[in-house]
Order: structure tokens, then sequence, then C-alpha cells
């Protein structure tokens, strides 16, 4: 029998707060939990809907971000630790723009990424909405994706200069992001079946850029 991996022992024995430290320094893989108040806390179970939706948009963003060598793309389960009283979370997707860099490490992101993504799955609705989004306000996340397959609704965030989240407003149902400049979205891609291939897409970028 295998023998079981120190992460799956601890969260079987429910152990007595860790620090972040210590949560960083597990072995194991794919470990689908955050780091909330020294607790290891497991996350929601996901679907085909948001692997599908996620897998989408780490290819679009990712060519994006290289073609304009903006910075770096990570995804669940990379960790990032926007404050020192904060908790540590794994986004679906984030963004580290070039001038921020200097925050990661090798296993997480110490500080605020510029842009994070959350795909609401039917467990994790009111962590997204509730917890994660005023960490992320708090914490300095400069722009805040929640999109939610099952309701077809996509919000977006930008962090303004009185440090409140304010919701982007759409063009006649195109996204425009103010972090990623350039990249725009119709929303109604993010939940056609199948979605768009990724190179039409690129295409449609590279002609109205």
């Amino acid at each position: 029998m295998r023998q079981m991996t120190q992460p799956t022992q601890l969260l079987a024995a429910r152990p007595p707060k860790i620090s972040y430290a210590e949560f960083l320094q597990w072995d194991g893989e794919n470990q689908h939990v955050e780091w909330v108040n020294g607790e290891v806390v497991e996350m929601a179970p996901v679907g085909d809907v948001h692997q599908n939706l996620g897998r989408w948009l780490i290819s679009l963003l990712t060519f994006f971000v290289d073609q304009h060598q903006l910075g770096v793309i990570r995804y669940e389960p990379f960790q990032m630790k926007t404050g020192p009283d904060l908790p540590g979370r794994a986004p679906d997707i984030l963004f580290v723009a070039n001038r921020n860099l200097k925050r990661l490490r090798t296993n997480h992101l110490d500080g605020p990424a510029d842009l994070v993504i959350e795909i609401i799955s039917p467990g994790s609705g009111a962590t997204d909405r509730g917890d994660k989004y005023y960490e992320y306000e708090r914490g300095g996340v400069r722009e805040y994706w929640l999109l939610d397959p099952r309701r077809k609704q996509a919000e977006f965030y930008h962090l303004g200069r009185d440090g409140v989240y304010h919701l982007i407003p759409l063009d006649d149902g195109i996204f425009r992001s103010l972090v990623l400049k350039g990249l725009w979205l119709q929303i109604q891609w993010l939940w056609a079946k199948p979605l768009p291939p990724t190179p039409e897409i690129w295409n449609k970028w590279q002609r109205k850029r």
C-alpha cells in the first residue's frame, strides 16, 4: 500500500493550527487546499465545465501575456498570500505584471496578483463572492473576475484609488480589461458550448488591437 503523504495525513487528522511556512513545506502534489487562519481548508470540487473554462482562459491569457511580454500567468494550486495577516489562497488563475515579478517565490506569490480569476463552482460561491472578494480587495489585487458558468454570470471588478472594488461596466456585451490593456472578451464566449477555438479569438485580437 502506498504510504500516505504528509498533506493527506494532516488533513485526515485535522491537525492543530500550523504556520503558513509549514503549509508551504508540504511535499504532496495537487493538494486542492488553502490556508485560512492557520488551518488547512479543503476547496470545493470542480467539474468539467469549470475545468474547460479554466483551461480555455489559461490558453487565451497566456497567449496575450506572452505575446506582449507583460508578465506571467499562474493557476491553481499555485498559492497567493496578499498580506501578512491574510489567508493563503489558490486562485483558479492569476496574472503578475513584470513590475511585480519580485513577488514570485518557488511555490507561491508573496503579495497580490495584478489580476485574479475565480470560476465559481456549486460549492464555492459564498467563498468566492464573500471572503475572497474582501480579502483580494484588502490585499490589493487590482482586478478580480468572478465567473459563474452555472448561472451564466460574469462580474469584473477593478480596485479604485479608494481601495474599494468597483464593477467594470460592459460595452455592448464586451468586457475590456483595465489591467491587461487591449484584452477584450465577448461575454457570450464564456458560456458557449463548445467554447470558441482559441486561435479564432487570437485572430480577433490581432485584427482589433
